[in-house]
């Protein structure tokens, strides 16, 4: 998510101050996304300077509350009418992290395909206990905390089957080369079933 977009989104809910804007952002994701505060600020000095948030009022001047202009409203509509496309996302620091390790000797490839399995794995776990009400809230009640619930379990579901595809393209290239398992793996048939 971008924090211009969010902090834009959240200020079109009324105006609000830097720490309040990082405290509704974190609270919005989950916690997901934590923000450093020096983020928030420099992120409002630069939608203040491009005319999209204005300092509303003229309260204390350690604690400016923003307020979003008219050209940050068109802004943040011309935002959720366009869809993200995969061409404007980051790029996948894992994916470039395994084409790197295929192409340096000495690197073992199904060791860093492994590792990551089994953090993706305690990742899935944790955002399944939160989907069943392990966390805190009701998720029912919270409609954008369970969407980005949702979110990061299916993309943790897809970078487990897409580590499979990588082991097993890599087993193909190297004869012999087994799949190693950990003790704390979940099947890929188990995982989706601990999705549900």
């Amino acid at each position: 998510m971008s924090i211009r977009q969010g902090i834009l989104a959240l200020l079109a809910e009324g105006p609000r101050h830097g720490y309040q804007l990082r405290q509704d952002f974190e609270a919005g994701t989950g916690g997901t996304w934590p923000l450093n505060i020096g983020q928030v600020y420099t992120t409002l000095a630069r939608l203040e300077r491009d005319d999209l948030v204005a300092v509303a009022g003229d309260g204390d001047p350690s604690h400016k509350v923003y307020d979003l202009t008219d050209a940050g409203r068109v802004e943040l509509t011309r935002w959720f009418e366009t869809p993200v496309r995969r061409e404007d996302r980051p790029r996948d620091e894992l994916a470039i992290k395994l084409a790197m390790a295929a192409r340096l000797p000495g690197v073992d490839v199904h060791a860093v395909v492994q590792s990551q399995r089994t953090d993706t794995m305690r990742a899935l776990q944790d955002y399944t206990t939160l989907k069943r009400g392990g966390g805190s809230g009701d998720l029912e009640d919270d409609l954008a905390w369970s969407m980005v619930l949702d979110s990061l379990v299916f993309a943790a579901e897809a970078e487990i089957r897409w580590l499979d595809a990588c082991e097993t393209r890599l087993a193909r290239r190297t004869p012999g080369a087994g799949r190693v398992r950990h003790v704390d793996q979940v099947e890929p048939a188990a995982a989706e079933q601990v999705a549900r």
